[in-house]
């Protein structure tokens, strides 16, 4: 624009004048929204306030320190609801900064860490998840199985040595001695001797390395079992053994799964759902829920009586979010904690417990913290238009001034 005005000025200049322009005025709050924003993601992160009545942006904060927070709100005793997540930093600072206010922990957080929670109980149920085979009518004939070579079909060194086998028993049969042989082939006298007092190539499929004994040998029974029931994610599988204490990388468990279980049969019947499915089921309502989804998780909560008394503490929380009854929150905090087989859901009500006053606000008043969230959106848009110009400073202008 200043090219086309001819005005002669070099963009730090307009930087500059931004960043020296005065804040815009703002009323009186008394309904106040907090929220993190990133400014480096991961290491940098600083404070959005949002006014919940107008949904303008009030200030920015440089960090998320409860003290910076709890000054910024000493100097507006006129604040009087205080909507933020769950984050040790802004409670500490709302307390402290403004102790007459009235704190509302934001419902889609509740919402998310419920899901969270129950996606962890619906895995550590995960056997409940496929049915049940029904029993044959008559016994299965058992079946010889036919012995297996040491090295599959197209495993590296069995084809090279299955190739060298018949090249050199080739030539044999042709009338070459073994020493011409060796000279063909480019191998050792003593190498020739040893694949001809070999029948079979499998007859030297030996060495040191060879069937000998790794760290993965004590968890094959789990991820066979894994396999059966269907999970086919080799990082998965990693991930769950690792928890029970295999000390190895990944990179093991992914060898043994494309070269072992991927060679095996397919379990028996439809796969079962996944944890993730089942959560996402738990967690929509159910006249939302298309008719098969409604009649696998049916069939999945008749299977478990864990994850049915999972759904009942869901629908329930789901029932005071959508109707603001947060009165029911002690209760049900109890009837979750004494849960049998939901640990996850116990340690999900007793962070509950930690912040309660909040929660119960939260699930009672209409305010939540959707505006912020916007804005902090909102943020990262500017981020991306700045680069790297976008100090703190000027970040700062840009926010409260672009309206």
């Amino acid at each position: 624009m200043t090219d086309v005005f001819g005005a002669p000025v070099s963009r730090n200049t307009l930087l500059r004048l931004i960043a020296s322009l005065p804040d815009p005025p703002v009323t009186a709050a008394h309904v106040v929204g907090v929220d993190e924003y990133a400014q480096r993601k991961g290491r940098v992160y600083g404070t959005a306030l949002v006014d919940g009545e107008t949904r303008r942006p009030i200030d920015l904060l440089p960090d998320r320190e409860a003290a910076t927070l709890a000054a910024w709100l000493a100097e507006r005793p006129g604040i009087e609801i205080v909507c933020r997540d769950r984050a040790p930093f802004f409670a500490e600072g709302a307390t402290r900064g403004a102790p007459q206010a009235i704190q509302i922990a934001d419902r889609w957080h509740l919402w998310h860490n419920l899901g969270e929670a129950a996606e962890k109980c619906v895995y550590r149920h995960r056997s409940c998840l496929r049915p049940a085979p029904a029993p044959p009518d008559e016994p299965p004939e058992e079946a010889e199985l036919p012995a297996s070579s040491p090295w599959p079909t197209g495993h590296r060194f069995a084809e090279r040595t299955r190739a060298k086998h018949a090249a050199i028993h080739t030539l044999l049969k042709a009338g070459h001695s073994k020493r011409s042989v060796a000279r063909q082939l480019g191998m050792t006298l003593n190498t020739i001797l040893r694949f001809c007092r070999a029948a079979t190539p499998e007859e030297l499929f030996t060495g040191q390395w060879q069937s000998r004994a790794t760290e993965l040998d004590a968890y094959k029974p789990c991820l066979d079992l894994r396999r059966q029931e269907g999970c086919t994610n080799a990082w998965k599988l990693w991930e769950e053994i690792g928890e029970q204490g295999y000390p190895d990388g990944y990179g093991n468990v992914r060898n043994y799964v494309s070269r072992t279980l991927r060679g095996k049969p397919q379990p028996v019947g439809p796969r079962p759902p996944s944890a993730r499915a089942v959560t996402r089921w738990l967690l929509t309502h159910p006249d939302a829920l298309v008719e098969s989804h409604r009649i696998q998780l049916k069939a999945v909560l008749a299977n478990c009586p864990e994850l049915d008394v999972l759904a009942k503490h869901v629908r329930t929380f789901a029932h005071m979010v959508t109707d603001l009854q947060g009165d029911q929150l002690p209760e049900w905090i109890q009837s979750a904690r004494a849960a049998t087989g939901l640990p996850s859901l116990s340690r999900f009500a007793h962070h509950l417990e930690r912040d309660l006053d909040a929660v119960v606000a939260g699930l009672s008043q209409p305010w939540n913290s959707g505006v912020v969230e916007g804005h902090v959106n909102r943020i990262k848009m500017l981020k991306r238009q700045m680069f790297g110009r976008a100090g703190f400073e000027l970040l700062r202008k840009r926010v409260l001034l672009a309206q």
